[in-house]
């Protein structure tokens, strides 16, 4: 029997990387997974419990758990917006005093997947088949890392792409200065941050860099293009399912 998942699109990668979002959908399907996109699905509210507003949320953790209500298990190509699933939902669901919001989120958190969690843990997957002829420095975004703790799963995964030279960029687990609204509040932090991310692809010699997360890639992105480094950024779906043009 085919498995079944359902899809999490993200807000910003459905507004800013919704080649991720397709690229995600095309991977999971060649490899025999049934996609499903519950089409009321919205923010997950990580936004609004970031910079501050909680009980805003509140609406967002409830649209979230109706929309995927039912679902086995739950894809997201974003280690942000599933540590925000794990480790503030449940917390924003309590605040509403509704018992029964409670206890339909507990249920569903643990359904949750990052994309590279559900290809090597529930699919047993590393080699997914893929090839891309190029070198590519891996962002370890600090969400990914830090909250859904993805590992090294991405790493697994990008050593098994045929012809990719997987390269090393100094400090490459340190912040590229996003953060969300701390690139605004912060600008002047967030830009010497950025730099430092900026001179250290640059110098590992990558022709792309990846990441699970598109609002760093955006930040990245930026970044490169203002420079005109010639160095792109794609979401790590996209090589997976080998649709980078």
């Amino acid at each position: 029997m085919r498995p079944r998942v359902a899809l999490f699109a993200t807000c910003v990668g459905d507004v800013a990387f919704p080649n991720a979002i397709i690229a995600t959908v095309k991977l999971l399907e060649r490899l025999g997974v049934e996609v499903s996109f519950p089409q009321a699905q919205g923010c997950c509210g990580q936004m609004h419990v970031n910079s501050g507003f909680p009980d805003l949320a509140i609406p967002m953790v409830r649209s979230f758990a109706e929309a995927f209500s039912g679902c086995d298990l739950i894809v997201a190509p974003s280690g942000s917006c599933v540590g925000s699933i794990r480790h503030q939902m449940l917390s924003v669901a309590r605040r509403s005093g509704d018992e029964s919001l409670v206890s339909h989120v507990q249920e569903i958190v643990p359904r949750v997947r990052e994309l590279t969690e559900y290809l090597v843990d529930d699919l047993g997957l590393v080699d997914v088949g893929a090839v891309f002829p190029h070198r590519v420095a891996y962002h370890p975004s600090c969400h990914s890392l830090r909250v859904a703790r993805v590992g090294t799963r991405p790493y697994d995964l990008l050593r098994n792409v045929e012809g990719l030279e997987l390269v090393e960029q100094e400090n490459a687990d340190s912040c590229c200065g996003f953060g969300g609204t701390f690139s605004v509040k912060n600008s002047d932090v967030s830009s010497a941050m950025l730099t430092d991310k900026l001179d250290a692809i640059t110098s590992s010699g990558a022709e792309f860099v990846t990441s699970l997360d598109v609002s760093c890639l955006m930040q990245i992105g930026g970044g490169l293009a203002h420079e005109r480094s010639g160095v792109r950024t794609v979401h790590l779906a996209e090589i997976l399912a080998g649709t980078v043009n």
